[in-house]
């Protein structure tokens, strides 16, 4: 129950998910904060959260439960079938373009399955979020997660290819040093333009005249013939293969990005974390946008 009004953030919420009243909710939590002797949870009159003595519960709770889930299912051996609550995440753009239709494809497939696709682009702390599966783009510090590559990509300066006709197609990264740029706030990309050329490597500062909020559109702004724009490969690779964009100066790229899956590992692993893992990861390996740096 604690777990319920942890997510929710509210009792109101957490007793939703439950289906219980909120005052019943409310009289559980606090025999437990009773009997164990320590506040759970921080109430004020505008927000609820736990205190770092709930966080250690809540995190317990967590572990056990999954353990508990690892126990049923290697007792009931090879006739499991993947159940309950699968939470993942990924970057916005890869979720909607990439995990979306294979999450609705696994559901279709496995109906005692319920997921919560949580697409940020910002770092998601997996533990501590309650994260069973997790899509990273870009270097993985030690995690002790399990992580398996499932392809690469690599960061792109595109723009209208009428825009190019127009303006003359770039030879060198010097050449958009005045050139009219457009970017997204929402990129990890927004600061430095890196290119490696003959003597070295090269960075560029561009200020640019349009800043949006987020990948898409950045993108659509620049098949309308805005100027660049610098993107991740895998977003832009259907306007690419419409002819609605064109990448440019791929001679000066940097370093391609490895695209991993994490997920927690050891000797058990529950079923729809291990059946969810192998669908998405057969159907990356298979998908030629993610793999614009060649294969992993």
């Amino acid at each position: 129950m604690l777990l319920a009004v942890a997510e929710a953030e509210s009792f109101a919420g957490g007793a939703k998910l439950m289906g219980m009243s909120p005052p019943s909710v409310t009289r559980v939590i606090a025999g437990l904060e009773q009997r164990l002797g320590t506040l759970l949870l921080a109430r004020s009159t505008r927000s609820l959260r736990l205190t770092e003595a709930g966080q250690r519960y809540v995190e317990d709770c967590r572990r056990i439960l999954l353990d508990l889930e690892e126990a049923e299912e290697l007792a009931a051996g090879s006739s499991i079938r993947p159940r309950g609550n699968l939470t993942v995440t990924a970057p916005v753009m890869f979720g909607e373009l990439f995990l979306i239709p294979l999450i609705t494809a696994y559901l279709a497939e496995h109906p005692e399955v319920a997921v919560n696709a949580l697409l940020v682009d910002r770092l998601v702390n997996i533990i501590d979020e309650g994260v069973d599966i997790a899509v990273r783009i870009g270097q993985l510090p030690e995690t002790g997660l399990q992580a398996l590559k499932v392809g690469q990509i690599r960061p792109v300066i595109c723009a209208a290819p009428a825009y190019l006709d127009q303006v003359g197609r770039p030879q060198h990264p010097e050449d958009l040093r005045d050139a009219p740029v457009v970017m997204s706030s929402a990129s990890s990309l927004l600061t430095d333009w890196q290119f490696v050329v003959p003597d070295g490597a090269l960075t560029l500062r561009p200020q640019p005249r349009l800043l949006v909020s987020s990948n898409q559109a950045a993108i659509n702004a620049a098949r309308l013939g805005w100027g660049y724009t610098r993107v991740l490969s895998y977003q832009v690779a259907e306007s690419v293969a419409k002819g609605e964009l064109e990448i440019v100066l791929e001679a000066f790229g940097t370093t391609p990005l490895p695209v991993h899956i994490l997920y927690q590992g050891g000797r058990r692993v529950p079923a729809k974390v291990r059946t969810f893992v192998d669908f998405c990861a057969a159907r990356f390996l298979a998908d030629p946008a993610l793999h614009a740096a060649g294969r992993p």
